[in-house]
């Protein structure tokens, strides 16, 4: 082994995928990861999804079997938050008083859920869901229990659809028209909604939350900004996520829509690193940096930085993608994902489709369900830059 000392800062997919990647191209310096968590690195998109549902069990969830860590030369230390980073001694301090040292750092903090600062958000009936623990508390909701998930993004759809699906009666409130309207256009936000109300899901449309408040001992009552109310057994709060920057704030690195890194997944400093959900990377291919919250992404971008602090030449040049399941109907995206001036939607036989989006006159994203062609295609052609038409 040589003197060189790893640390990776989070217990997520980037910062176990860089330990993995690292490893893989001959990095042979000692390999810590501090995970705030109590459980190893674990796959995060079965929560609101089979999860939840009682499809699969904890069993199924890590991502690596226990003895991985050991046979890889990788101390994984879990329930160990990272206070503070000290670039003078160049080392990170845990909440519980120790101090790590480090050559290379890595950044894989992640991000927490939104939690508004309204009143009554922080009820015993109301919840956000990003740990193994959150998805097991949605999982004690009963048949016939009445949920409000508040937010139509990805993860309060997944949700929303898994807990019809286990017999409870939803309603979810967007901001919006329809879920999913802005980022993905009216057709396919209409096909979403089908898709939820297909499952019993009631959508409240343009339903901005301004208070919670109890109603009864374990029920919360909801207030929505045009006087509207809803008493729900469980709110969920599926309002996005924010990043967990603060570290690297503290210790002046560039922060803007997270921490400011290169290809490489190097910062201004080079023992510093970031990757995953925390990261603003640049994107070769785009030529810009892009704000990125997906679980696969996290993954490319681990592995570009195990690569990196192996000496390895490696850089982020893929247009990011993902999969989300709402019920029994998978939606698959590829696009750079910062937004989008027209789209068109193509419908095709027994309820597939494929939606294309353009901006200033180059195509920049697809979104299919059950068009597996138009999605392959579709990376392809935004990969090329290929001009709209």
């Amino acid at each position: 082994m040589s003197a060189e000392r790893i640390v990776i800062v989070g217990g997520g997919p980037a910062g176990q995928a860089a330990a993995a990647a690292y490893r893989d191209a001959g990095g042979d310096g000692s390999v810590a990861i501090l995970a705030r968590e109590p459980d190893p690195p674990y796959e995060r998109p079965p929560l609101t999804k089979d999860f939840l549902r009682g499809e699969s069990g904890r069993e199924a969830l890590p991502l690596v079997d226990a003895a991985w860590y050991q046979e890889h030369g990788v101390d994984l230390r879990t329930d160990a938050e990272v206070a503070e980073v000290d670039l003078g001694r160049a080392d990170v301090w845990t909440v519980g008083g120790e101090a790590v040292a480090f050559d290379r750092l890595l950044l894989a903090t992640g991000a927490d859920p939104i939690v508004p600062p309204i009143p009554g958000a922080d009820g015993p009936a109301v919840q956000t869901v990003r740990r193994i623990g959150d998805s097991e508390r949605l999982g004690e909701i009963g048949a016939g229990d009445a949920v409000l998930v508040v937010g139509s993004g990805f993860i309060g759809c997944e949700a929303a659809a898994s807990l019809a699906m286990r017999g409870a009666a939803v309603t979810i409130a967007s901001l919006e028209e329809a879920p999913q309207a802005k980022r993905l256009g009216p057709e396919v936000a209409a096909e979403i909604a089908g898709w939820l109300e297909g499952l019993g899901v009631e959508i409240l449309p343009e339903a901005e939350l301004d208070s919670i408040r109890p109603a009864g001992d374990r029920s919360a009552r909801a207030r929505f900004a045009d006087g509207e109310e809803r008493v729900a057994d469980r709110i969920l709060l599926a309002l996005g996520v924010e990043r967990n920057d603060g570290l690297a704030a503290a210790i002046g690195l560039p922060v803007e829509d997270g921490v400011q890194v290169g290809p490489t997944m190097e910062s201004a400093d080079p023992r510093l690193l970031a990757a995953g959900d925390v990261a603003f990377a640049f994107n070769t291919t785009a030529g810009r940096r892009l704000r990125v919250e997906h679980w696969g992404e996290a993954l490319n971008m681990g592995e570009i930085a195990g690569k990196t602090m192996a000496g390895k030449e490696a850089a982020w040049d893929v247009a990011p993608g993902f999969w989300s399941v709402i019920g029994v109907h998978t939606l698959k995206f590829v696009g750079w994902g910062d937004g989008h001036d027209e789209s068109r939607f193509e419908p095709g036989e027994e309820g597939a489709f494929a939606c294309w989006y353009g901006k200033a006159g180059e195509l920049v994203g697809v979104v299919s369900h059950l068009d597996d062609a138009a999605y392959e295609r579709g990376r392809d052609l935004i990969e090329e830059r290929a001009p709209w038409s």
